[in-house]
Parts: C-alpha cells; sequence; structure tokens
C-alpha cells in the first residue's frame, strides 16, 4: 500500500534535462512518478541566466490545461506570437494547444509547471523560439 503522503525536495528529482539535450539551458525535474501523485502532473524548472529553453512545447490532448508559478527570478515566456515580462510569484495558465516556452533574465528564472497527466501527450520543437 502506497503511503498517502510524500515529501521530497525537488531538488532531488531527477533531473531530464541531460536526457533532452538541453542542459545546457536548464534543468527538468518531473516530480510527478518520485512522488507517486496519481493524478496530477507536474515539474521544476530553472532556466539558467540569460538563456531560454531548449524547447517550446503543447498539448494535443483537450483537457492538458497547464499553470506555471514563478518561483524564483524574472523574465519573458512565449506563448503562440505573443511575448510576456514575467517575475516571481507570477501565475500564468495556458490552454493545451498554445505553443509555450520560457527566457531567463540576469538573475535566471525558476517556475513549477501544474496540469493533469496525460501520458504520451504532447508536441516539443527544439529552438522553438529563436
Amino acid at each position: 500500500m502506497q503511503s498517502p503522503y510524500t515529501l521530497k525536495p525537488l531538488t532531488d528529482v531527477h533531473d531530464m534535462a541531460p536526457e533532452f539535450g538541453v542542459s545546457e539551458t536548464q534543468e527538468v525535474r518531473f516530480a510527478r512518478a518520485e512522488l507517486g501523485a496519481e493524478h496530477v502532473g507536474f515539474a521544476f524548472h530553472r532556466v539558467k541566466p540569460g538563456t531560454r529553453q531548449g524547447i517550446g512545447h503543447r498539448h494535443d490532448h483537450p483537457e492538458a490545461e497547464e499553470v506555471y508559478v514563478v518561483t524564483s527570478g524574472a523574465g519573458r515566456i512565449k506563448l503562440d506570437e505573443e511575448t510576456f515580462e514575467i517575475e516571481r510569484l507570477d501565475a500564468i495558465r495556458v490552454a493545451p494547444e498554445v505553443w509555450r516556452s520560457f527566457e531567463a533574465g540576469p538573475d535566471g528564472l525558476e517556475f513549477i509547471a501544474f496540469g493533469t497527466r496525460h501520458d504520451g501527450d504532447g508536441q516539443a520543437i527544439p529552438g522553438w523560439w529563436s
């Protein structure tokens, strides 16, 4: 039987950026499985100062809405063809079909992405925001 709760520092969650080939610009830690979450998907992202994420992505599943919460730093987010300045404690809701990517300011950018989990959902394009 699974424990009714799990506590784990997000910095201890496995960083997938090297496996995605984007470790030069960021860290990506998908915490759902390591915390034993069954329905909620979420990830901790750290974008290095003055860099953009190595990919842009969107989702195919109509219920794959995501919310991003900036926890540290500042920068910009590109949503389809629009770009917005973002800073600590900004929350951004993004519909599944919208392409998105982040850029860190001079102090870097950290944020957490939340959404429902849909295996095999999504598309990613390396260098989408170029």
